[in-house]
C-alpha cells in the first residue's frame, strides 16, 4: 500500500499538506468561495438587498474585476430577470461549514502533518501517489506509511552504534538502562494513579447534567411538580397550536388582526357550531396577507379573476383556492367540507394543519421578511444604546469612587496636620491662664476704680459708658456668630436633601431609561425561544401574552404547563447548578422571574374570582331568579376585531 499525500492548495512557499488543520480548513474555504463557474447559485447585491441568483455566463475580467452574468430567482427558482454584475456584488457562501470540512478532512486522512489520504480514496479520485519536492527530504516511506525524517536518523542511529559497538557488555549494559527507565516511568505511574484515587481530583463545575452526582455538599432540592396536561387539543397538536397562536399575536399589527388570548383561540377551535369570528378573521387576515405579497396565492385568485377583498361570506371561497395552490393530500380532503359551509366539523387537526401551512406560506413573504429586517435593525440600534448606557453608568461609578478615594485621602492629610497644629501650640493654654489671671486683676482694679469712682462720680462717668458700650458690641456679635451658624447649618441640610433628592430623581431616571429600552426590544418581536433545557433535554418556553410555563419533552411528543408562583419556585429549587444545561436554565427563569410571578398572581387571582363567583351563585336562594352567568370558554365568542381593515 502506498500512501497518498493530501495535496488540495498551495498557500505562498508552504504546501498545504504541512498546514495545521485550522488553517487548511481556511485556506480550502478561501479557495472555494473565490471560484465561482457557471451554474453556481448564490446571493447577488440589487438595489441595497440581497436575493438568489445563479451564474449563466463568465465574462472576461476588466480592471482586475472578473463580470458575471446572473438571472435573478425568485420563489420555486422561477426566473424574474438578469444582470450583469461584478464579483464583489456576490454574497459567496459555502456549501457546508467549517465544521463538517474539518469532518471531512479527518475522515479522509490518517495522518496529520502532513495530511495523507486513504489508498482507497487516492485511487478513486486519481490522484498522485507521489510526495512533494519540498517534502522528499524531511520524509520517507516505511511499511507503507510516511514517516518522518527524525525517527528514521533516531533508528539509524541506534542501528549504527549497535554495529559498531560489537560488545555484548555494551549492548546489556543499554538493554538494563532501558529497563529500568522503564520500570522507574511504570512505578511512578501507578503512584500517580494511586494518589489521585486518595486526594480524588476536584471537578471543575458546571459539566454535562447526566454526569451529575449527588454530593455532600449539595443543597436540599425541592421535588419537581409535574405540569397539568389538561389541554382541550390533542397532544400531538399543541405545538401547532402554540406557533400558529404566538404568530398571531405578535403580528398582530401587521396582519390588522386584534390579539386574543390562547385559550380564546383553543377554545374556538374545538367549537362545533356556526363559524366563530375569532376564526374567520384569524383565516382572513393570513389570505390578505398573503394576496398582499402578490405572489403565487395572488397570481392563483388572479387566474380565477376574483376580488382582493375577502368578506365574512366569500372567506371559504378564498380558503379553498389556498388549499389548491398548496396540493397537499390530507389538506385537499378538507376542501368539499369548507366549501359546504361546515368548516367546524373539520377534525382540530385538520383545522391546525391549515393554519400552520396559512403561518409558513406567510414567514417565507416578503412583506414578513421586509419587517423583520426592520426589526433586526431597530433591535440592534436600541441594544447599542443600552451598551452605551451601561458604559456611561460604569464610567461614572469610576469617576465617583476615585474622586471619594481623593477626598478620603486628603481628610485624612487635613487631620495630620491638625494634630501637628495641637502639638506645636502647647504653650496656648498657659497664655490662657495668664490672660485669666491678669482678667482677675483686672477685674480686681475695676472694682477698685468703681469704689473710687463712687467717691469721684463726676471723673468716673465717662469710663462707665465706655464699659457698657464695650459689653453690648460683644453680646452683638456673639448673637451674630450664633444667627450665621444656624443659617450655615440650614443651607448644609438644604444642600444635603437637594443632593439626595437629585440622586433619586437620577436613578430613578436611569431604571425608567432602562425599563423603557427593555420594552422597546420586546416590541420589536423576531422569534419566541425556549428559556433552555433542564436534566433531559426537556424545553421551557415562556410566550409574552400567557402567564403559563410550557414545558415540552425531548422527542415534542408530549406537553404540560405550570400556571401557579408555587410551581415555579418549586421547578427553580429542583435545578441543579452543577449541570450546563439546568444552570442555564435557571439564570433565565432568575432573570424574568419578577415578571413571570406576576403574570402568574394575576392569573391565579383572576381564577379564584371566578371560582368565587360560581360558589356564590350556587349558594343563592332558588327562589331568586339570577341573571345567567357567562362561561368562560364560550369567551370567544364576542370577539371583534377592532384592527381591521376597511
Amino acid at each position: 500500500m502506498v500512501p497518498v499525500i493530501v495535496v488540495v492548495i498551495y498557500a505562498p512557499y508552504i504546501p498545504a499538506c504541512i498546514l495545521t488543520l485550522k488553517d487548511l480548513v481556511t485556506t480550502i474555504a478561501a479557495k472555494l468561495q473565490q471560484s465561482l463557474s457557471e451554474g453556481n447559485e448564490l446571493y447577488g447585491r440589487k438595489s441595497n438587498r440581497v436575493y438568489p441568483c445563479k451564474i449563466v455566463k463568465v465574462l472576461e475580467s476588466k480592471a482586475d474585476k472578473t463580470l458575471y452574468e446572473v438571472v435573478w430567482l425568485g420563489k420555486d427558482k422561477k426566473i424574474t430577470g438578469n444582470a450583469v454584475i461584478s464579483g464583489d456584488d456576490l454574497v459567496r457562501k459555502l456549501p457546508f461549514t467549517r465544521a463538517v470540512l474539518k469532518s471531512f478532512i479527518r475522515e479522509s486522512t490518517y495522518r496529520s502533518v502532513p495530511w495523507v489520504l486513504h489508498e482507497n480514496l487516492a485511487r478513486k479520485h486519481g490522484i498522485s501517489t507521489n510526495p512533494p519536492e519540498v517534502l522528499r527530504s524531511k520524509i520517507f516511506l516505511q511499511d507503507g506509511h510516511i514517516v518522518c525524517n527524525r525517527k528514521r536518523r533516531k533508528t539509524e542511529d541506534d542501528k549504527q552504534s549497535t554495529d559498531d559497538g560489537n560488545n555484548d557488555d555494551l549492548r546489556e549494559h543499554k538493554q538494563k538502562r532501558l529497563r529500568g527507565e522503564k520500570s522507574e516511568a511504570l512505578n511512578t505511574l501507578n503512584a500517580d494513579k494511586e494518589d489521585d484515587k486518595l486526594k480524588g481530583k476536584p471537578i471543575k463545575y458546571p459539566i454535562e447534567d447526566l454526569l451529575v452526582e449527588a454530593a455532600a455538599d449539595d443543597p436540599i432540592f425541592t421535588e419537581r411538580p409535574s405540569p397539568s396536561r389538561d389541554f382541550n387539543v390533542p397532544m400531538d397538536c399543541v405545538g401547532d397550536l402554540l406557533m400558529v397562536w404566538d404568530f398571531c399575536t405578535s403580528f398582530s399589527r401587521l396582519l390588522h388582526l386584534c390579539p386574543f388570548s390562547l385559550e380564546d383561540f383553543e377554545n374556538a377551535l374545538c367549537h362545533k357550531g356556526s363559524n366563530s369570528i375569532l376564526i374567520v378573521e384569524s383565516l382572513s387576515a393570513l389570505l390578505r396577507l398573503l394576496i398582499k405579497d402578490n405572489g403565487d396565492y395572488f397570481l392563483a385568485i388572479q387566474k380565477k379573476k376574483r376580488k382582493s377583498k375577502i368578506t365574512v361570506i366569500t372567506w371559504t371561497e378564498y380558503l379553498c383556492d389556498f388549499l389548491e395552490m398548496v396540493g397537499f393530500v390530507e389538506l385537499s380532503t378538507c376542501i368539499t367540507t369548507i366549501k359546504r359551509g361546515h368548516y367546524g366539523l373539520l377534525d382540530i387537526c385538520a383545522k391546525l394543519g391549515i393554519f400552520r401551512e396559512l403561518v409558513n406560506q406567510a414567514l417565507a413573504a416578503d412583506i414578513v421578511r421586509e419587517k423583520l429586517d426592520k426589526y433586526i435593525e431597530e433591535r440592534q440600534a436600541l441594544a447599542a444604546t443600552r451598551r452605551e448606557v451601561a458604559l456611561e453608568e460604569g464610567r461614572k461609578k469610576r469617576e465617583e469612587k476615585e474622586r471619594l478615594k481623593v477626598e478620603s485621602d486628603g481628610n485624612g492629610m487635613v487631620k495630620g496636620h491638625g494634630a501637628e497644629v495641637v502639638g506645636t501650640s502647647s504653650s496656648e493654654p498657659v497664655n490662657h491662664n495668664h490672660s485669666r489671671q491678669n482678667g482677675h486683676v483686672a477685674e480686681k482694679q475695676n472694682e477698685k476704680s468703681l469704689s473710687s469712682g463712687q467717691k469721684h462720680p463726676s471723673r468716673n462717668s465717662g469710663n462707665n459708658h465706655v464699659s457698657v458700650t464695650l459689653k453690648n458690641i460683644k453680646q452683638q456679635k456673639v448673637d451674630v456668630k450664633v444667627v450665621l451658624e444656624n443659617d450655615s447649618s440650614e443651607n448644609g441640610v438644604r444642600k444635603q436633601l437637594k443632593d439626595e433628592n437629585n440622586e433619586a430623581i437620577e436613578k430613578r431616571s436611569k431604571a425608567q431609561r432602562k425599563d423603557y429600552l427593555e420594552r422597546e426590544m420586546e416590541k420589536r418581536f423576531i422569534r419566541t425561544s425556549p428559556f433552555g433545557k433542564d436534566k433531559y433535554h426537556n424545553r421551557y418556553w415562556f410566550f409574552r401574552r400567557d402567564e403559563r410555563i410550557f414545558v415540552e419533552s425531548s422527542d415534542s411528543t408530549e406537553w404540560g404547563y405550570y400556571s401557579a408562583k408555587d410551581e415555579l419556585d418549586a421547578l427553580m429549587g429542583s435545578l441543579n447548578t452543577k449541570g450546563e444545561r439546568e444552570r442555564a436554565l435557571k439564570k433565565q427563569l432568575g432573570k424574568y422571574y419578577t415578571n413571570i410571578c406576576s403574570e402568574l398572581q394575576k392569573r391565579s387571582k383572576e381564577a379564584a374570582y371566578r371560582s368565587a363567583m360560581e360558589d356564590s351563585l350556587l349558594r343563592r336562594s332558588t327562589r331568586v331568579r339570577a341573571p345567567p352567568r357567562e362561561n368562560p370558554a364560550l369567551a370567544f365568542l364576542k370577539y371583534v376585531n377592532k384592527w381591521k381593515e376597511d
